[in-house]
């Protein structure tokens, strides 16, 4: 039972690494909090701080969920790797290490999804990039993405875990974004100005 308790309490403190903070103060000396929508993710880094930036973060994010869902096979533990993923994802939202100020849930999830379904992964990258090019909207590229998800885990597989995490993720994806659904609706809502057509 310990086991268990360290593995998903390393995955929270491993999602609660705040990339978005540490590139910021160490590589350009400001505090992204203080900038842009002050979010701790990968979309408000590229905004502020510009795209080499941006990758590192957005990369960061990602893999610290693509590691707190190996957990559980890497040390042999019993505990489904979907679980341990979930931790993270909620350390990257609510994060210990930055006053529980976070990100969006979204490149975390990808990287819990990267571990336990690769095919999943590169299709919900897809679906991102093909809803970017043509909105502009990285939270609707995002939102729209998790949707994919829910019906791909659905009609699909039978994997009764991966549907229901796929479920919970997506529903908290659009929980973090719910601002910027008002701003969609507005039109108010910041485009991308760097992928295909103007």
């Amino acid at each position: 039972m310990m086991e268990k308790a360290l593995i998903l309490i390393t995955a929270y403190l491993l999602g609660s690494i705040p990339f978005a903070l540490l590139v910021g103060k160490i590589g350009y000396g400001i505090d992204i909090r203080e900038h842009g929508s002050g979010n701790l993710g990968g979309t408000n880094t590229f905004r502020v701080l510009g795209v080499k930036a941006g990758m590192i973060v957005t990369c960061g994010d990602m893999l610290k969920g693509t590691l707190a869902a190996s957990l559980p096979v890497l040390f042999s533990v019993h505990i489904h790797p979907l679980l341990a993923g979930v931790c993270a994802v909620i350390g990257h939202t609510y994060p210990i290490f930055a006053k529980f100020r976070g990100g969006k849930a979204v490149a975390t999830s990808a990287g819990v999804m990267l571990f336990y379904s690769p095919f999943l992964f590169v299709s919900l990258l897809t679906v991102f990039f093909i809803v970017l090019y043509i909105s502009k909207y990285v939270s609707l590229s995002s939102m729209l993405a998790g949707v994919y998800a829910v019906i791909y885990t659905i009609f699909f597989t039978d994997d009764i875990p991966l549907m229901i995490a796929v479920s919970l993720l997506t529903a908290f994806i659009f929980y973090r974004h719910r601002a910027n659904i008002k701003r969609i609706v507005n039109k108010t809502e910041p485009k991308i100005k760097w992928l295909g057509r103007k």
